[in-house]
């Protein structure tokens, strides 16, 4: 495999910029660029680097050896000023000695190959690296830290101890094993559905904290829709305008609310009408608010207590419906009253919003799925396990124990780790076959 190097900081005018390289020519490198030995693993050197004979620069230099590093290889990292000349110089220096640019990823994905992790932990790190919000951060970090990956290993583990159970059935009819096996192994495998459909009755939480939680403002136009987008944004986001429709398509920002992430949307306001781009806006209006994990239903306090039909039918259990205009009319409960003209009620708008996030997306002590791909597997796991509850089944072992296979490569593709050699192991150390 190739050595390869790239810059692990953010390109662009900076005090430090950190060069990294993975490979078995790593320390062959340092040698070239004018080190005089390579330093002692993990302790920091200070030294001038060349290239071509001319100094590039003063440089603090950091040897991890394999297999103790990020990657699992010989790693090299070079901390140097954050000149973009410098930066250029060495790597075009790199590429000369016939290392190789590493592609996007690489070096996590090594980190993989080598067993340094597993693919829900690199996941995670993707996924702090992307984090803007605490929410984010927090759970990212829990699952780099390999909580999905000790709770699916963890149930994978069963499901290779029940098969190799299943096996032995099979390909050792004349073993003595254990009296009511199939009624226990069943009772195993229903407890081990249970725990796996709690996990996905989840409400998505995990993926909504990851991608952010979507909030639809809609409601007739004039409402104050646009007015509330620019205030929560606190920034002239969208334009207001006095004339109606002004808003035809949907407008989105992404903020930090409570700490949770926050990806709220102004659109179109719902009317009747003839104009061809106004009627595609209404459209998309509400197609976005469908697709909302909540709703900001705006009405206008001057319609008090006769609404907008159709604001009132955009309602559903997904809505905080808020009237607007309350300076101008009092409006009472159950509705949420704010002037966006005066600034009253704004702070209780807040608290209402933080109060639905915290509930929706409040940390659990269980790790959460935080990608589409799990739950796919995950309920595909579920279903070949389901089909084990059935008696009959064990009628024609073999199938039973298709479904076993079946279960554990689709849990196993979750973290990376399929390897049915597996079964061999735990069948020996159970029943002390072959002895």
């Amino acid at each position: 495999m190739s050595t390869i190097f790239a810059e692990s900081t953010a390109r662009g005018r900076a005090g430090i910029a950190v060069i990294r390289i993975s490979g078995l020519d790593s320390g062959r490198a340092l040698l070239k660029l004018g080190i005089k030995k390579i330093p002692t693993p993990r302790r920091a050197i200070v030294a001038k680097i060349y290239g071509s004979g001319e100094i590039i620069d003063e440089a603090m230099i950091l040897w991890m050896p394999a297999p103790h590093s990020f990657t699992g290889e010989d790693v090299a990292e070079i901390h140097l000023h954050g000149s973009r000349a410098a930066v250029n110089i060495l790597s075009k220096t790199l590429l000369d000695m016939g290392l190789h640019p590493a592609e996007p990823g690489e070096f996590t994905r090594r980190a993989l190959l080598n067993g340094k992790m597993d693919l829900t932990e690199a996941e995670g790190l993707a996924d702090l690296i992307d984090a803007e919000t605490k929410a984010q951060q927090k759970q990212a970090v829990r699952q780099m830290q390999g909580e999905l990956k000790e709770l699916y290993e963890g149930w994978r583990e069963k499901i290779i101890s029940a098969l190799a159970h299943i096996e032995a059935y099979i390909d050792f009819p004349d073993e003595d094993l254990p009296p009511g096996l199939i009624e226990d192994f069943i009772r195993k495998i229903k407890e081990l559905s249970f725990s796996i459909a709690g996990h996905l009755n989840d409400n998505r939480r995990g993926e909504i904290i990851r991608r952010g939680f979507r909030i639809a403002i809609v409601g007739a136009p004039n409402v104050g829709k646009s007015t509330l987008l620019n205030w929560l944004a606190r920034r002239d986001i969208a334009i207001v305008s006095s004339h109606p429709g002004t808003t035809r398509d949907v407008i989105e920002v992404n903020l930090d609310l409570a700490g949770f992430p926050v990806t709220i949307a102004d659109t179109a306001g719902i009317r009747e009408s003839e104009d061809a781009i106004e009627i595609e806006g209404v459209r998309r209006a509400k197609l976005h608010a469908e697709e909302s994990d909540m709703k900001i239903v705006m009405l206008d306090a001057a319609e008090y207590p006769d609404f907008n039909k159709k604001s009132l039918d955009l309602i559903d259990e997904n809505s905080l419906v808020v009237v607007n205009k309350c300076d101008l009319k009092k409006v009472g409960k159950p509705y949420l009253p704010i002037s966006l003209k005066v600034q009253t009620g704004l702070g209780e708008l807040l608290s209402a919003i933080a109060k639905i996030l915290e509930e929706r997306l409040a940390p659990s002590d269980a790790p959460q799925i935080t990608r589409h791909r799990h739950r796919t597997l995950l309920s595909e796991t579920l279903t070949h396990l389901q089909n084990l509850e059935n008696p009959g089944i064990f009628k024609i072992i073999e199938l039973a124990a298709e479904n076993l296979r079946a279960a554990a490569a689709a849990i196993g593709k979750i973290t990376g780790r399929i390897d049915l050699e597996e079964v061999l192991d735990e069948l020996f150390k159970s029943f002390c076959i072959g002895k």
